[in-house]
């Protein structure tokens, strides 16, 4: 269940930012207040999202998939540099 989240959170980020925040205690559980899970839904919606699915589900995989999930909302990784 939960891969089948981050996969769709890769294409609609937002859109399961929303859902899990009504719907679920994960980022209840993830962030302490307000303002961090609302700043990461504007600039980093993927890193937002790793985050707080990593809390509940993946202890040991967390560093990694933080670092993959900034270079994908960043556009480091999956963009291509046009000349």
């Amino acid at each position: 269940m939960p891969l089948l989240i981050l996969l769709l959170g890769f294409f609609f980020p937002r859109l399961v930012i929303v859902l899990l925040y009504f719907l679920t205690g994960w980022f209840a559980r993830a962030f302490d207040g307000f303002i961090l899970p609302l700043l990461g839904f504007f600039f980093l919606p993927l890193t937002t999202l790793w985050y707080g699915i990593s809390e509940t589900y993946f202890e040991s995989a967390q560093t990694v998939g933080m670092i993959i999930a900034v270079l994908l909302d960043l556009g480091i990784i999956g963009s291509r540099l046009r000349k």
